[in-house]
């Protein structure tokens, strides 16, 4: 694993992928992941531009469907978001069940849950920033349950840490492992680690039946809960300099694209508010990835603020009193003034809220024949 910040190797990355062999053994930890999705979360490339990358070479929809789906999936994620807001911090479809505390299990924040394959990848992601999504997965299922922890305080916990922390699929994601966005919840034991981690532990409080699972009584190791403590540190910034006969392009953690208006004279700012990172901390670590994707996009300056103060910056010294705002559509920056560009979805005309991935899919393959279209792949 080697996550860059140069536009140049992400792109090279990108055109690396093999769809393929990803759907084949993406579960395991050493399967052929992309790694892309920290520059998928951060807005450097989008979920088209990945696929229009893939059909480039060749393949056809039906030999990278798994690959496709996957991209979907985070699409899909980010629909249920546009669509439910603030709602996305509540239970989706119905309460979790049999929650035993709104805590953490000290032995998951610690990566000490004495499950080994697990335990390492935990510190692994303190390390790199970084987790491998099946093992996401254990992490969720050991906390919420078999620890019998809610899911929203943990799910900050791993937001806080990931490089690419994106609240749609992380929040979606842990609920639909603790059975708050889906119809059962989901275990893994302990065969099913080995296999997928090429470790060979046994006697662990996983080693057991699925069947056994939902009725076992809390382990020992997880019954000391714990509130992490989650801070994001901003970096002090002045105030941008500005030519007020031009817009403003409001750049984000989410919206770091170093192609966006490319062609457009403007004053670029990525605009890091302290109230958004107050309701949505990180570590420092992930500050200084954002801040070093940013350095992709020409002429770009860095404002740690509010944005209604940079607003009422740029209005007194803007020359005609009315000056432009654009950024991109996302419902954590709906509050961002003036006009919002469409963020560059796979299926467009696939809009709204859906109550499944797979009722989602079903009308995402409906236009999978449009990237026959040849024109299409100018994009990339």
């Amino acid at each position: 694993m080697n996550i860059v910040t140069d536009f140049e190797q992400i792109q090279e990355q990108m055109h690396s992928v093999d769809p393929v062999k990803y759907g084949k053994t993406r579960n395991y930890i050493d399967g052929a992941v992309t790694y892309l999705s920290p520059y998928i979360s951060r807005g450097v490339i989008s979920t088209k531009q990945v696929l229009l990358s893939v059909f480039k070479k060749g393949y056809k929809p039906y030999q990278v469907e798994k690959f496709i789906q996957e991209l979907a999936w985070r699409d899909y994620f980010q629909r249920v978001w546009q669509a439910k807001g603030d709602a996305v911090w509540q239970a989706l479809k119905q309460e979790q069940p049999d929650v035993q505390h709104h805590h953490m299990p000290h032995a998951v924040e610690t990566g000490t849950t004495g499950i080994e394959a697990v335990d390492a990848l935990i510190n692994r992601l303190f390390e790199t920033g970084y987790m491998h999504n099946h093992m996401r997965m254990y992490t969720a299922s050991i906390t919420c349950n078999i620890g019998k922890a809610h899911w929203k305080l943990p799910a900050q916990w791993m937001y806080y840490h990931l490089l690419d922390g994106d609240i749609a699929s992380n929040n979606c994601s842990w609920q639909w492992v603790a059975g708050a966005f889906s119809s059962k919840k989901y275990y893994c034991n302990q065969e099913n680690i080995n296999k997928y981690t090429h470790s060979n532990q046994r006697n662990t409080f996983l080693d057991r039946s699925y069947e056994d699972l939902p009725g076992m009584p809390v382990p020992e190791t997880l019954l000391q809960t714990s509130v992490p403590v989650l801070h994001t540190l901003l970096p002090e910034t002045t105030l941008p300099v500005l030519d007020p006969a031009l817009p403003v392009l409001l750049y984000n953690s989410y919206n770091l694209d170093p192609l966006w208006r490319i062609g457009q004279d403007a004053n670029r700012i990525l605009v890091l508010e302290p109230s958004h990172f107050q309701n949505n901390p990180v570590r420092k670590k992930v500050i200084d990835f954002i801040i070093a994707l940013s350095a992709n996009i020409k002429g770009i300056q860095l404002y740690c603020g509010e944005v209604n103060d940079l607003v009422e910056f740029v209005s007194s010294a803007s020359q005609n009193k009315n000056p432009v705002f654009i950024s991109k559509e996302h419902p954590a920056f709906m509050h961002y003034p003036g006009s919002k560009d469409e963020r560059d979805w796979m299926f467009p005309q696939v809009t709204g809220y859906y109550n499944s991935f797979f009722a989602y899919w079903k009308k995402c393959e409906r236009y999978l024949k449009n990237y026959n279209e040849p024109n299409l792949f100018s994009a990339v």
